[in-house]
């Protein structure tokens, strides 16, 4: 989908973009063979050449920061694919306070591996390991996590691609919280954690400050399972998103392209 793209352009909005795919032009390699063949708007053609030809090189070499500043949190979803390899699914806990240091746990996951850092064990090693990620993926992290990680660590930069899947969702008829959707998906919890809440993160992060380790364990498979499931949550959302974006007729065509 993002080969596809040409709303990240300045200038260039949903209706021209639709009108580039319905003239044919269906990537930007499209566009590179024969410029000349297609209405792009009011754009200035020499413009529009060299923002493609720009897109290209740094999708080629792997240049996240100008796709997630081309794309915004609105198209973030487009380029999901692309960085797949590259995306950190992210959630935080809390103890329920708005300071920096009121982050109990960051939860990161890669598409294999789960990594959980720990409040007073190696959670100041958030800034070298979030530096690994081109994309991190959120449910409501651009109204939460982020905003709660960038108080904990002024340092980091967040110049990675960001889908917060709680928008993405809203698009295509999911709302609710991270759990609501989940059911209706059909994406089980454990029996250890099924019915948790964030009021319960932070009676378990409590109890373990009390000396309850069995608690801790808890807490860690609970903030396991929120990032775990955002994969799916994901390929959900990116599914449903291409398909309202092309149309059926869209994605058929699309289909018989390399």
């Amino acid at each position: 989908m993002l080969e596809r793209t040409f709303c990240h352009i300045p200038g260039v909005g949903g209706q021209t973009e639709r009108s580039l795919w319905q003239q044919g032009c269906l990537s930007w390699q499209d566009y590179l063979a024969a410029p000349s063949e297609f209405r792009i708007g009011g754009v200035k053609r020499d413009y529009f050449g060299r923002y493609v030809r720009k897109s290209v090189d740094q999708l080629e070499s792997g240049e996240h920061e100008f796709f997630a500043q081309a794309l915004g949190g609105q198209e973030a979803w487009r380029a999901w694919p692309q960085f797949r390899n590259r995306c950190a699914y992210l959630d935080i806990e809390t103890d329920g306070g708005q300071r920096g240091e009121s982050i109990t746990m960051v939860g990161l996951y890669d598409g294999a591996d789960f990594t959980c850092l720990i409040k007073g064990e190696d959670l100041d090693q958030f800034p070298e390991v979030i530096a690994k990620y081109s994309m991190i993926v959120t449910f409501f992290g651009a109204g939460f996590d982020v905003p709660m990680l960038r108080k904990a660590f002024p340092e980091v930069p967040f110049r990675q691609i960001h889908l917060d899947l709680c928008f993405a969702l809203k698009k295509v008829g999911y709302r609710g919280g991270l759990k609501r959707i989940e059911k209706q998906l059909g994406i089980a919890r454990s029996d250890e954690t099924d019915g948790l809440t964030g009021y319960d993160a932070i009676r378990l992060w409590n109890e373990y400050q009390d000396g309850d380790d069995r608690s801790l364990k808890t807490l860690v498979e609970y903030n396991r399972e929120d990032v775990v499931n955002l994969e799916r949550l994901a390929e959900v959302a990116f599914d449903k998103l291409q398909r309202a974006t092309l149309g059926e007729a869209g994605l058929a065509e699309l289909a018989g392209k390399p």
